[in-house]
C-alpha cells in the first residue's frame, strides 16, 4: 500500500486563509464593533430621555454584540496561523469554537429574553415613552439589518462559519429591536397596551433560540469529527471513478475542518503499474478532487493492487 502526502508548502496554504481574507475579516468585525458602540450609546442616551425602559433593555441588549464582534477579532489572529509542528492540521477549529460561543451567547440571550418577558408580561408602563425612543428603536433595526446583510455576504465570500454566525447575531439585535418598536409605537397610541412587549419579545425569543442551534449544532458536529453527508462522498468518489488510470474507489471518509473537508480513500490500480506510475495516478486524483469537489481542502490516498480475480 502507498499513501501519498500534499507537500507541506502545499497543504499550510490550503489551510490558512490568505492575509487578504483575513485582514477582510477584521476589517468587517472592527465595523460591526464600531457600529454597535454607536447605536447602544444612542438607543441607552434615547431611552433615557424618552423614558423607555424598553429602549433602554434593547441598549444593553445591543452592547452584548461587541462581545462576538471582539471575539471575532482576536480569533481570526490565532484560526489564520499556519500548520506548525504542534498543530499539523492548521489552526482551523479555534474559528469553530469561536462560532459555538458565538452561538451560546445567542442562546443564553434569547432564553433570557423569553425569561424577561415571560415575568413581566402583566406588567404595565407609568410613563408613555416620547418620540425619540421610537426612533432609537427604528434606526436600530435598520442599521442591523444593514450590517447583517453585509456580514453575513462577507461571511460567505471568505467561508467563514464565525463572521457568518456574527451575522446572526446583528440580525438578533434587529429582530429585537422590533418588541421595542411595537410597544413604544403603542404606547404612545395607547398607553395600556404595553403587553405587546412582552409578546413580540417572547416571539423574537424562539427565533433567536432557533439560530442559536443552527450555529451551535454544525460545530458540535465537526468537533466529534462528524463526516459530509452521503450524497458529498458520493460526488467524491465519482470524480476520483473518472480518473485515468483507477479501477474501483472505496472507504470514502472524510471530516471537517472548519467549513472545508478534509478526505481520505482507497484507490485501485492494476497490479503491474509501477510506484511511480501509481503516485501520477493519486496526484492527478488528488488535484482533481480538490478542484472539483465540494470545498475539500486535503486528500489522502491510499493505492491498492487491483485482484486478479
Amino acid at each position: 500500500m502507498v499513501i501519498t502526502e500534499k507537500k507541506a508548502e502545499d497543504y499550510s496554504i490550503l489551510l490558512t486563509r490568505s492575509e487578504s481574507d483575513e485582514k477582510y475579516v477584521r476589517k468587517i468585525a472592527w465595523i460591526g464593533l464600531a457600529v454597535n458602540i454607536v447605536l447602544c450609546a444612542f438607543k441607552l442616551f434615547a431611552g433615557m430621555i424618552g423614558s423607555s425602559q424598553a429602549i433602554i433593555a434593547d441598549a444593553i441588549h445591543s452592547l452584548s454584540d461587541s462581545v462576538t464582534d471582539v471575539a471575532v477579532l482576536i480569533g481570526s489572529h490565532f484560526w489564520s496561523k499556519p500548520p506548525d509542528e504542534g498543530h499539523p492540521h492548521g489552526h482551523r477549529r479555534l474559528e469553530t469554537l469561536v462560532t459555538i460561543f458565538i452561538g451560546i451567547i445567542l442562546l443564553i440571550a434569547g432564553i433570557e429574553i423569553a425569561r424577561n418577558s415571560i415575568s413581566s408580561f402583566y406588567e404595565k408602563d407609568t410613563v408613555p415613552p416620547g418620540g425619540i425612543a421610537l426612533a432609537a428603536a427604528a434606526v436600530s433595526i435598520v442599521l442591523k439589518e444593514i450590517l447583517y446583510r453585509w456580514t453575513a455576504l462577507a461571511g460567505k465570500k471568505v467561508r467563514s462559519s464565525a463572521l457568518i454566525a456574527n451575522a446572526w447575531h446583528h440580525r438578533l439585535d434587529a429582530l429585537s429591536s422590533i418588541p421595542a418598536l411595537v410597544a413604544v409605537g403603542g404606547a404612545i397610541l395607547i398607553p395600556r397596551w404595553g403587553f405587546l412587549d412582552r409578546a413580540g419579545a417572547i416571539a423574537v425569543s424562539i427565533l433567536i433560540v432557533h439560530a442559536a442551534i443552527k450555529i451551535i449544532w454544525p460545530g458540535i458536529r465537526e468537533f466529534t469529527d462528524a463526516g459530509a453527508p452521503k450524497n458529498v462522498c458520493d460526488e467524491i468518489k465519482k470524480i476520483a471513478s473518472q480518473a485515468k488510470g483507477v479501477s474501483d474507489v472505496h472507504t470514502v471518509r472524510t471530516r471537517y475542518v472548519g467549513t472545508h473537508l478534509q478526505v481520505d480513500l482507497h484507490l485501485v490500480v492494476e497490479r503491474t503499474i509501477s510506484v511511480l506510475e501509481g503516485h501520477d495516478i493519486a496526484e492527478g486524483v488528488k488535484e482533481r478532487i480538490i478542484k472539483e469537489g465540494p470545498d475539500v481542502i486535503d486528500v489522502l490516498i491510499h493505492l491498492e493492487p487491483k485482484n486478479p480475480e
